[in-house]
């Protein structure tokens, strides 16, 4: 409970003492004096009952340096107390008030002072190309061949200022408009958020399984709170600042308390829900502390990524199981995570991306220019290919490798397309890949996505700001929180991460 202020002791100023009383000087001769012929009568000894001005015949006898002394004096005493009054602090006033989650109560109003009360110049922005950033704009390039292949080695990178920044109120505008978004794409996006706020539950959580219609198969509570918490902080929401800080702030109450002290997030259920839980917890939870650079996260994050390491398998990938096989899908959402800790300045072994360069060699088809999903598979799909890509970028492929041009160009030619099967899960991972390529590729691949995207958010009802998962390939099983996730992350493409190619000093 607040202390309550009292009343604070008046602080004791040092005064000058009152000058003693000096005693009167003495009185020259008492008894008669007699010289030669001459009488000398004495005077009479004064009345000791006369009173007698003492402070005047001090004065009169005083010598003229000590009277001197004595004015000076005062004058210092004077001088002292009309700065120390003024030096004072006044009595600090505190006002205890309660709020139903922690944080709130420590709100001040009278902080949010308008711009032009401010005193200081509103900064300017710059909507045309952005200038080269500083090393830490986005993840170092990654060369497995050098120092990947000792166990110990590690990839270290400073703190993040950085491939998220993007996610900044200034910045943020600036990519939107270089990129391609619009003021459409950025309602869709409101109105997204605004959806799964409203079906965040009592405990901060979120689940695939409600309470919205057309709920996914399982509960997948990580997972799914894990997917809230990342289109959040796509935005540039996070537990400290943002329109939806609340909501960042309770869902990551819950999601921190299924973190064991291993790092692992996920305990029961599906085996195949396992993984994707997990990748998704660990990009969320780098994110956020990337972001924020809050202690609170450090650990977690951290734990997290060592538990990544330690459940890679040995084919260089993840899958169902810990340590056991390894599937192209599954892998995706662990190089994202690991990236996510790159770009927040945590510890990452380099060994472990180039076992996963490995591994994506067993699943290449044409060259690398496709993928699919297992080596034992024959044939590549859309979702894989472009997973694959976006991973052999992160890896550091170079803008125009021959092999990702290939690729890409496949992309382009299977783009979203609403009369067609859906697949929200290839579209997102399409455009994370084009948008780092940039130029043609992105624009033809955006001038679609920009329009299709909201125009088939619902509108109106209680699920407005969402999107059906009624014709998509795997929104049976995802439900509408797992088509709304992925259709979001789609629409904050512009600003979630830097483009690679762009941003990055090799």
């Amino acid at each position: 409970m607040p202390r309550q202020p009292g009343p604070r002791p008046q602080r004791e100023v040092p005064g000058g003492a009152p000058a003693r009383s000096q005693p009167p000087p003495p009185v020259p001769g008492s008894a008669a004096q007699h010289g030669k012929g001459q009488l000398t009568i004495d005077a009479p000894e004064p009345d000791p009952l006369e009173p007698q001005d003492l402070a005047a015949a001090a004065i009169r006898t005083a010598p003229a340096w000590l009277i001197s002394f004595v004015l000076h004096t005062l004058i210092l005493i004077v001088l002292s107390w009309i700065v120390i009054s003024r030096d004072l602090p006044s009595i600090i006033s505190l006002d205890a008030t309660y709020a139903d989650t922690l944080g709130a109560q420590l709100e001040d109003d009278s902080l949010d002072a308008p711009m032009d009360m401010m005193g200081g110049e509103t900064p300017s922005f710059s909507l045309g190309p952005a200038p080269a950033l500083d090393p830490l704009a986005s993840p170092p390039m990654i060369d497995p061949m050098q120092g990947g292949l000792l166990p110990t080695a590690r990839l270290e990178t400073a703190a993040i200022g950085s491939a998220l920044t993007g996610r900044e109120a200034g910045m943020k505008r600036g990519l939107l408009v270089k990129y391609g978004g619009t003021q459409v794409t950025e309602a869709a996006v409101q109105r997204a958020l605004d959806w799964l706020k409203r079906n965040q539950r009592r405990d901060g959580s979120w689940s695939l399984q409600g309470p919205y219609s057309n709920p996914g198969m399982t509960d997948a509570k990580v997972a799914a709170t894990a997917m809230a918490l990342i289109a959040f902080q796509g935005a540039g929401n996070t537990t400290e600042r943002g329109d939806f800080q609340e909501q960042v702030l309770n869902g990551w109450r819950a999601l921190l308390k299924e973190q064991d002290q291993d790092g692992c997030f996920y305990h029961g259920g599906q085996d195949q829900d396992r993984p994707y839980s997990q990748g998704l917890a660990m990009i969320a939870v780098c994110e956020i502390y990337g972001m924020t650079k809050s202690s609170m996260f450090r650990a977690p994050a951290q734990k997290a990524v060592d538990y990544a390491v330690k459940i890679q398998s040995p084919e260089g990938g993840w899958r169902y199981l810990p340590g056991v096989d390894s599937d192209t899908s599954v892998t995706g959402w662990f190089v994202m995570g690991l990236q996510s800790a790159l770009m927040a300045g945590l510890d990452v072994p380099s060994l472990t991306f180039h076992r996963v360069d490995k591994f994506l060699d067993t699943v290449a088809l044409d060259g690398g220019s496709l993928y699919r999903y297992q080596p034992i598979r024959q044939g590549y799909s859309l979702a894989m290919t472009a997973e694959g890509l976006l991973c052999r970028q992160y890896l550091g492929w170079k803008q125009d490798d021959p092999r990702l041009l290939r690729g890409a160009q496949l992309l382009l030619d299977n783009g979203i397309d609403w009369n067609e099967t859906r697949d929200v899960y290839y579209w997102y991972y399409a455009t994370q890949v084009l948008h780092h390529l940039e130029g043609d590729y992105w624009e033809q691949w955006n001038n679609v996505m920009r329009e299709e995207m909201p125009k088939r958010q619902v509108q109106q009802g209680r699920e407005a700001g969402s999107w059906d998962p009624d014709g998509d390939r795997w929104g049976a099983y995802g439900g509408r929180l797992y088509t709304t996730c992925l259709s979001t992350y789609m629409l904050e493409v512009y600003y979630r991460h830097l483009a690679i190619y762009s941003y990055r000093i090799e």
